[in-house]
């Protein structure tokens, strides 16, 4: 089942709800017209928003520095993930925005970033960006990196954006608002009547409106592209100045004609589109010949113009590419928004690692990362723990034998008809439904990790790891009301594993011919009938689930033999390491296996000691020495050497055993190499 972790309050009962034509089922296909096609033209560029066809300026990880730097207009740009279902249910709004406020860019500009491009990674993270969509404001002229400011608007209306980017250039001071900005504060009333005993050569038009209202600043945002005109903006708190004018309501228009000429301006709306579509259609008010936008170049990418080829799939298996490019993303993108995890977010992260590294059914090359990485975290007493130190270890920098975790997205049973459909959602899904599946199969896998005492365990953790972790926040939410409803209920490991498939089905159910949902795989319950008959009934002419026979082809269905290894990157094949054991004859041979030799047990010892010593290290230069040299020698004293549990008392032990047995070897070296002399003198025997 794929779909964004999405819900829009309470749904009917399973039995009730609508069934829609079996397409495709959720978990994707490739039969009916798809085993027709062998090539999908997916360009990669081709996300959300797209550069020369949106009103708006698309920014990449090269040119978004180039272009909020020394900018001469402010800039409002929103981070997104292509992947959050939330990003593409606003994506029209956004939009719609970009082209309402197009004449302002002069002063304002609308910009996007795609936190989910692998080449962003790194930025979003510099910014600051842990949610998605983030919008951030930022300031013309700015000569230093910053991460902006936040949108704090009370909602993401299109209205309410536009009036937040009036406020944001309002809060510009003189020297450094836009050049192309007008004066957006009110004129006052003795400025009103010298104009009156000016000779100006060009239209001058004063918008009467109320103190709340933003109609006055709309329109003249929306002339700053046109010569011969020149708009202000006045309060209603002067009476008898608007009584001698003629205005008796706001808000209302009042134009001075060049030839000296002036009146009201009869409008049956008094909206913002009303009175600037009138202005601009004045005689001799035309478009200033305004030079082309110095927007930072495009970088000519080969990726650009990539073709992604359509991988055939069958949807009644799992595919291992799915679950391992999902882990790649949770691990080296959607954790890398935290720049340290400490208190709910370290442990909750600790939890999720225990539980994946005890009950993932991977390869063993990922197992062994994921218990590598359990025993690291278990084995630093610390209280915070810095992502680098994470991503460190996760990439394999300590050069550990047999760990590797792809760097590459491929999604196979998860790949959507169009780049920003399904992908990690999906892959988030299928990860969560194997964890459950594993948990009730597996009841002992989590003895002695301190999580084996409920059977809400898994569930409890994925629940926190949403709620910390997941980008799309709105979301988050959703599936925390979902949690709230019944999660308490789950008694038994196989409730938990109906839990989170009747609660998929209820997401499904409400995204069902939304903008998230994916045209060539609609969002249906699951499993169909095509691939479960025995699943569904019918009671008295209305659909049943059959929950027994559910639960049974749920634990087929996200078992270890249902798993496929077609399109999964071996170790040998990938170009970011250099290290790796050669590559044995079948995938499924790689699965969770006893660990190896005592040596092999040292060695990765050795090298997570080192990755413990390097998280001290990076902590204490976080710190700069103000508490945490202290902190840093206590917590040293509590590592463990070698991982085995040895104290200090028994470092000097070892050491001072060490040097009593060197200073016993010269001893027997010295006693041994005289006696050697002493028998060559006694038996010598000069030659004849």
């Amino acid at each position: 089942m794929a779909g964004a972790l999405l819900w829009r309050g309470p749904a009917p009962p399973l039995a009730a709800r609508r069934w829609r034509p079996n397409m495709a089922a959720a978990g994707g296909g490739g039969g009916g017209p798809w085993a027709l096609l062998l090539l999908l033209p997916l360009l990669a560029a081709a996300r959300l928003y797209r550069a020369g066809e949106d009103p708006l300026t698309v920014l990449t990880a090269g040119s978004v520095r180039r272009a909020l730097l020394n900018s001469s207009a402010a800039w409002v740009v929103q981070f997104y993930s292509s992947s959050c279902g939330h990003c593409i249910a606003f994506a029209p709004t956004w939009r719609a925005l970009a082209g309402d406020v197009k004449e302002w860019e002069s002063a304002i500009r609308i910009g996007v970033l795609d936190c989910g491009e692998e080449e962003n990674y790194e930025t979003c993270k510099e910014y600051g960006i842990r949610y998605y969509p983030t919008l951030r404001y930022f300031k013309a002229f700015t000569n230093q990196f910053t991460t902006g400011e936040n949108y704090k608007g009370a909602d993401r209306e299109l209205q309410t954006v536009r009036q937040m980017m009036i406020d944001f250039l309002q809060n510009h001071s003189q020297e450094s608002r836009p050049p192309a900005c007008p004066p957006l504060d009110p004129v006052s009333s003795e400025d009103i009547t010298s104009l009156f005993a000016k000779n100006n050569h060009h239209y001058t038009a004063i918008v009467f409106e109320s103190e709340n209202s933003y109609v006055g600043r709309e329109v003249i945002l929306d002339l700053i592209q046109y010569e011969n005109i020149v708009v202000k903006r006045a309060l209603n708190f002067d009476k008898p100045l608007l009584e001698k004018l003629g205005v008796t309501s706001v808000p209302s228009c009042y134009l001075l004609h060049p030839n000296g000429s002036h009146g009201l301006i009869n409008i049956v709306k008094p909206l913002r589109s009303s009175f600037s579509s009138y202005l601009k259609s004045l005689t001799g008010v035309r478009k200033k010949l305004l030079l082309p936008l110095q927007l930072p170049a495009q970088e000519n990418k080969e990726e650009s113009t990539e073709i992604k080829v359509w991988k055939e799939f069958d949807k009644s298996k799992l595919y291992m590419a799915d679950l391992e490019s999902g882990l790649h993303y949770l691990l080296r993108v959607e954790l890398a928004t935290h720049k340290t995890l400490e208190g709910a977010e370290l442990k909750t992260f600790k939890d999720f690692v225990t539980v994946s590294a005890k009950l993932f059914p991977g390869r063993q090359p990922v197992v062994k990362l994921l218990e590598t990485l359990q025993e690291w975290l278990v084995s630093l007493p610390l209280d915070k723990i810095p992502y680098d130190a994470i991503l460190d270890l996760v990439n394999n920098k300590m050069r550990i034998s047999g760990i590797f975790l792809t760097k590459k997205v491929q999604w196979v049973g998860c790949q959507g008809s169009r780049p920003e459909l399904r992908g990690y959602s999906c892959s988030l899904w299928k990860l969560f439904h194997i964890l459950t599946v594993q948990a009730a199969l597996r009841p002992k896998a989590l003895i002695n990790t301190g999580l084996e005492d409920s059977p809400q365990t898994v569930l409890q953790i994925l629940r926190r790891y949403i709620h910390h972790f997941f980008g799309c926040k709105a979301c988050a939410q959703h599936f925390e009301e979902m949690a709230k409803e019944s999660m308490d209920s789950v008694q038994t490991f196989d409730k938990a594993v109906l839990w989170l498939w009747e609660k998929h089905n209820v997401v499904n159910n409400r995204l069902a011919g939304d903008l998230t949902e994916d045209p060539k795989f609609p969002k249906v319950q699951w499993p169909t009938p095509d691939i479960c008959p025995a699943c569904h009934e019918e009671i008295k002419g209305l659909h049943s689930w059959n929950e027994a026979q559910v639960l049974q082809f749920l634990k087929a269905h996200y078992n270890t033999e249902n798993i496929l290894y077609k399109y999964t990157e071996s170790q040998t094949d990938s170009s970011e390491t250099e290290q790796g054991d050669a590559q044995e004859a079948k995938d499924k041979s790689l699965l969770k296996k006893p660990t190896g030799n005592r040596e092999n047990k040292i060695q990765e010892k050795e090298n997570t000691l080192d990755a413990e010593s390097e998280v001290l290290e990076k902590l204490n230069r976080k710190d700069g020495g103000k508490g945490a040299a202290a902190s840093a020698k206590d917590t040293k004293q509590a590592v463990s050497f070698l991982g085995i549990g040895f104290s200090n008392i028994d470092m000097s032990l070892c050491v001072i055993l060490y040097v009593a047995s060197s200073v016993f070897l010269m001893i027997m070296y010295f006693f041994f190499r005289v006696r050697s002399k002493r028998w060559k003198v006694k038996y010598y025997r000069s030659s004849v």
